[in-house]
């Protein structure tokens, strides 16, 4: 598949088959992960793949408990219809941990390091291309509490829970999401 293809053809998928993702699938999506650039090489990133029907319903109990909790406090009333059933539904979960202490030089600066965050979503990015190219779904999920998702997943406080990214696949494509044009958000210094 073609980059710009595979760029322009994924689409988030909430809606999973239950047809299981052999191993062999699974690692090398993982592998397209760790392809990704990151900070001084630093390689920031770990992956725990919960295939485990019981964490992935804890998985869900964790969102659907943020999700509530989300729209109390921002007052989205589209929180309410707002579905989380595919943390149960998706055949394979991989959770992203990040290493703080390998972001690189910008961890000296004022506002801290950020860069290991950077690197993580490169190879986030990467795995969604991946698993596109290999005909499968992904969706990139971040609605959860980072200490609950250490306790349930067994990470250790000093690593960042960053992500969860569900793989499977997809019931159905999707329809291609509105984008800007590039020219509204780009801006030329010469």
């Amino acid at each position: 598949m073609d980059l710009f293809d595979a760029m322009e053809g994924r689409r988030s998928c909430r809606a999973f088959l239950p047809d299981p993702v052999d191993e062999d699938t699974i690692l090398k999506i993982l592998r397209a992960g760790t392809w990704a650039p990151s900070p001084m090489n630093a390689q920031p990133w770990e992956f725990v793949v919960v295939t485990s029907d019981a964490v992935k319903e804890a998985l869900f109990d964790e969102a659907e408990e943020r999700r509530k909790w989300g729209q109390e406090v921002s007052g989205w009333k589209w929180l309410g219809g707002y579905r989380v059933d595919f943390l149960k539904s998706a055949p394979v979960i991989i959770a992203v941990i990040g290493d703080p202490k390998k972001t690189g030089l910008d961890s000296f600066l004022e506002e801290g390091g950020v860069g290991y965050q950077h690197g993580c979503a490169a190879a986030i990015q990467n795995m969604h291309l991946a698993a596109h190219a290999l005909g499968l779904g992904t969706l990139w999920f971040t609605l959860f509490d980072r200490q609950v998702i250490r306790k349930i997943l067994g990470i250790p406080d000093e690593k960042i829970p960053l992500a969860l990214i569900c793989l499977g696949k997809p019931v159905t494509s999707s329809p291609m999401p509105p984008r800007k044009d590039v020219q509204e958000k780009v801006r030329f210094i010469r």
